[in-house]
């Protein structure tokens, strides 16, 4: 298959996070969302921090979430607003020695907390103004830590011609994705059998707005390697990714191009016919080395890999587009890592 990567620059290590108290011990697992004056929100170490277009340090608040696991920035009557999935567990990398229930590459001497799930809206202060209700969970598909921990949401924005309605994906806990109303009634669960197959760890959802056609919800469906695409309705329309995804985790509309986060070290680019264009930051040997995303310090407790290096991604996690077509990548690895993307102009 012949693609065509688009020509950028590279700008690495782009924002601050090294002065936000606890964020370089902390094992960076957040998302990312663009306010509407272009700051760049992301969430370290209990914290919903903000970031200049700069990389500056803004701001920092403590809404009393575990994580900001998918973050997702709305218009509400001018006023941005931000949607947080907390999936209720964190890992602090300081002076624990594992518990025992973390999956083989987190390593050990690594401490997990767990809450319950959460998704919550915020102002840009971080004040809490809606809780969704936790929803109705299947039971033959429980997750690894709880049988609820959302992972991403997406809001089918008014100001878009959209409904309103807020979607959830319950990554972490019950492997579906839900569908609740605007005012935070819950209306329709999806599992996949619906469609190409149970999900299996159903990572981000997205709302996918091409002129022309009805907007549609994309499911990055992790452990399936593939896209299953929903009308807003609930129904399927198809799946996309056989032969080229390895491990869809997030979604980031760049321009004429949807780019798909890859958790093993890329970024797979799309146009909007769901067809392969190109990759980015690839690294086809990341995750065979031993303790990805993170390295081994000798006796088996997790560190900065020595491996990173500028410009190739080790473990992308969450993505977010900017008013000026600049492409942030956060990483999932020790302390966190930030790169920035700018295409070349044609």
């Amino acid at each position: 298959m012949h693609t065509t990567t688009p020509a950028v620059l590279v700008v690495n290590d782009w924002a601050q996070q090294g002065k936000v108290e606890g964020a370089a011990r902390g094992f960076a697992h957040h998302g990312l969302a663009i306010t509407s004056t272009d700051e760049v929100l992301a969430f370290h170490a209990g914290q919903l921090v903000t970031f200049a277009p700069s990389g500056d340090l803004l701001r920092v608040s403590r809404p009393g979430l575990t994580e900001g696991h998918g973050i997702t920035v709305v218009s509400e009557d001018g006023d941005d607003m931000v949607w947080v999935a907390d999936p209720g567990f964190a890992i602090d990398c300081g002076t624990g020695t594992g518990d025992g229930k973390l999956p083989p590459t987190f390593g050990t001497g690594l401490d997990l907390e767990v809450r319950p799930g959460r998704v919550v809206k915020l102002s840009l202060d971080g004040e809490i103004t809606l809780e969704l209700p936790t929803p109705p969970s299947p039971d033959d598909s429980p997750g690894p830590f709880a049988p609820y921990a959302p992972t991403s949401v997406a809001v089918d924005e008014v100001g878009l011609g959209g409904t309103g309605d807020i979607w959830v994906a319950d990554g972490y806990g019950s492997n579906a994705v839900h569908r609740y109303s605007s005012s935070g009634a819950h209306l329709q669960s999806l599992t996949g059998t619906e469609g190409a197959g149970r999900f299996d760890c159903p990572h981000a959802v997205f709302i996918h707005r091409v002129e022309g056609r009805d907007p549609e919800v994309y499911v990055a469906d992790r452990g399936n390697a593939r896209v299953a695409v929903y009308g807003l309705d609930g129904t399927f329309r198809r799946a996309i990714g056989d032969g080229f995804l390895t491990s869809p985790s997030g979604f980031a509309r760049w321009g004429d191009l949807l780019v798909v986060v890859e958790l093993f070290a890329r970024l797979t680019l799309l146009d909007l016919n769901d067809h392969l264009v190109g990759r980015l930051g690839e690294d086809p040997e990341a995750t065979d080395r031993v303790g990805w995303p993170n390295a081994h310090n000798g006796i088996g407790a997790a560190r900065v890999p020595d491996a990173l290096r500028p410009g190739v991604l080790n473990s992308p996690h969450a993505a977010a587009v900017n008013s000026r077509g600049e492409l942030f990548v956060a990483e999932w690895v020790i302390g966190g890592r930030y790169t920035k993307f700018v295409r070349h102009q044609d």
